[in-house]
């Protein structure tokens, strides 16, 4: 059974930075970062396949970088300019499965 782990959240001001982290207990597959506000559904922040294709939320592109480092079988969420509707849960998923990380929280101040 690969198990997820996040972390990396913390508090910062609008306009600040965080990485994210998602450690793997075995290969990293393809991966997503999903978010959860409060009041709001899962939504779908950014992927990387096992080939290091990415993809990204039109509300994230061009601010947060996704990217993995298969020696250390961790994925990394880089997040800059980040602004007060970033505040979420932020959770690690392997595509195609039910196998999701505890989730790390983030919280944007104004």
């Amino acid at each position: 059974q690969v198990q997820l782990v996040e972390s990396g959240g913390g508090l910062v001001q609008a306009g600040g930075s965080l990485r994210l982290s998602c450690a793997a207990s075995g290969s990293i597959f393809s991966i997503n970062w999903y978010r959860q506000a409060p009041g709001k559904g899962r939504e779908l922040v950014a992927s990387i396949t096992s080939r290091g294709t990415t993809n990204y939320a039109d509300s994230v592109r061009g601010r947060f970088t996704i990217s993995r480092d298969n020696a250390k079988n961790t994925v990394y969420l880089q997040m800059n300019s980040l602004k007060p509707e970033d505040t979420a849960v932020y959770y690690c998923n392997i595509r195609g499965s039910s196998i999701w990380g505890q989730g790390t929280q983030v919280n944007v101040s104004s």
